[in-house]
């Protein structure tokens, strides 16, 4: 029998659902490199999603707390799209998918893990990256873990964000 071991989701299955939007914490605290946080715009941050469905799965999430695209102001908005872009660009610089999954799930029926903060998500994806461990055995293989997926991470989207004259915020490049 082949054993598929993945002791870091203990922390996740294990634990009570938390009291306080996830969201709003991480944006409040200044401990970026700690919550995987990759850059800082003004209305909106980066970070990656703790529990991926591949690597380099992240997140772009808005400071203020909504619930709906229609309690976000369209600046808001607007500049969510641009640091999808910029994810995109960064996701296929490192790790050359051959396509994306970039969404949003709105309300706990919609998938929601976060139902009261919106978030888009986006995800590399490369052919039969699913299979029957997925489907199956709701079991995902990750090759690579989440320090390393930061920093690599980290240095592209800074060379990204210059190239495109972003004024983002970035934790520096020798952290993890």
């Amino acid at each position: 029998m082949d054993r598929l071991w993945s002791p870091w989701r203990y922390q996740y299955v294990s634990r009570e659902a938390p009291k306080e939007c996830i969201f709003c914490v991480k944006a409040a605290e200044q401990r970026d490199p700690e919550n995987f946080i990759l850059a800082r715009a003004r209305l909106n941050y980066i970070l990656l999603n703790l529990y991926p469905y591949t690597t380099g799965h992240l997140m772009i999430a808005p400071y203020r707390h909504v619930a709906t695209l229609s309690e976000a102001d369209p600046e808001t908005l607007e500049e969510m799209i641009r640091l999808t872009r910029l994810s995109e660009a960064a996701l296929q610089t490192v790790y050359r998918p051959k396509g994306f999954n970039i969404g949003m799930n709105i309300g706990e029926c919609a998938g929601a893990g976060v139902a009261g903060h919106i978030h888009m998500h986006v995800l590399p994806r490369w052919p039969a990256d699913s299979n029957f461990l997925t489907t199956i055995g709701e079991t995902r293989v990750l090759p690579e873990d989440l320090p390393t997926t930061y920093r690599r991470l980290l240095e592209a989207f800074r060379e990204h964000a210059e190239k495109a004259s972003d004024p983002l915020r970035f934790p520096p490049l020798d952290v993890r």
